[in-house]
């Protein structure tokens, strides 16, 4: 696997990828990926597994912006709620 991940496949991993996969998501090649990490300059955690070095998926979606289409629904659902709240609240006023 190389180059950068699509955001099917970013909405696609687990919940917790190893330090590569992370890089790749921010279109890094593995050794700056690793080099950032060891200077805690990369814009996510990196969690210690014994030898292994992960990254918590939901902190890459959000350093990203990738959201799901449920969340992306989800507030669009929530905008539209309450935008027809205020709506009907001044239609009784």
């Amino acid at each position: 696997m190389s180059g950068a991940l699509t955001r099917a496949e970013l909405l696609a991993l687990p919940a917790t990828v190893d330090l590569e996969t992370a890089g790749r998501a921010f279109g890094l090649k593995r050794s700056t990926t690793y080099t950032l990490a060891k200077r805690g300059e990369l814009p996510v955690r990196t969690l210690r597994l014994g030898r292994a070095l992960r990254v918590v998926t939901a902190e890459l979606h959000q350093a990203l912006g990738v959201r799901s289409q449920e969340e992306v629904g989800l507030r669009t659902d929530v905008g539209a709620s309450a935008g027809a709240l205020e709506l009907s609240s001044s239609v009784q006023a």
